[in-house]
């Protein structure tokens, strides 16, 4: 049963399989950002390389190694997409801050540390509310979530994806650049 195949197959579609799941979990994000020639180039190399896993797996498929060698690399390889899924930080978020002391100048510090936020005052159950709202590139959320968290701790923070962010409302000074990582803040480029 086993003596039929070459050692090095099982791990050859392993690692395919982890290959072309990791291709295709970011040609999904991709798809969602509309970046539509990225997400067909990479829909090319991902089928490419699934077909050559497939065509391993199909010349003995009764073989368990093969068959566990196949189901491993798929498995490996949503954790290894998630992964570079997670390095990259593609896209947009709206970071919402309701804070229940308005007096603590959230948006200023904020503001002192790169971001633009946009305040906007409410009544709450137990009287005046703050709330605040920041576009930012997904890569800087820790930075900013880690400014609201040391600045106002008891806020309630809410994260939604954005669709879109048109890269002139962030604008400003170098510093709002860099944080943002926008064109023209050290030879970045979009």
């Amino acid at each position: 049963m086993f003596d039929d195949i070459v050692w090095y197959i099982p791990v050859l579609i392993f690692l395919a399989r982890i290959a072309d799941v990791s291709i295709g979990t970011i040609r999904m994000i991709f798809v969602i950002a509309g970046w539509r020639l990225r997400a067909a180039g990479l829909g090319f190399f991902e089928v490419l390389i699934w077909a050559l896993a497939v065509g391993g797996l199909v010349q003995s498929i009764t073989n368990p190694v093969l068959l566990l060698a196949y189901a491993g690399g798929f498995a490996a390889g949503n954790l290894v997409g998630m992964l570079i899924e997670s390095k990259l930080a593609l896209g947009y978020r709206v970071v919402q801050v309701i804070n229940r002391e308005p007096n603590n100048e959230l948006p200023g510090f904020l503001r002192d540390n790169g971001y633009r936020v946009t305040r906007v005052m409410g009544e709450g159950k137990d009287g005046p509310i703050e709330l605040c709202f920041a576009v930012v590139r997904r890569r800087v959320l820790p930075e900013i979530l880690r400014l609201i968290e040391q600045h106002t701790p008891d806020a309630i923070v809410t994260i939604e994806r954005a669709e879109h962010a048109s890269e002139s409302a962030f604008g400003g000074t170098a510093l709002a650049r860099r944080r943002l990582m926008l064109p023209g803040a050290s030879g970045v480029r979009k």
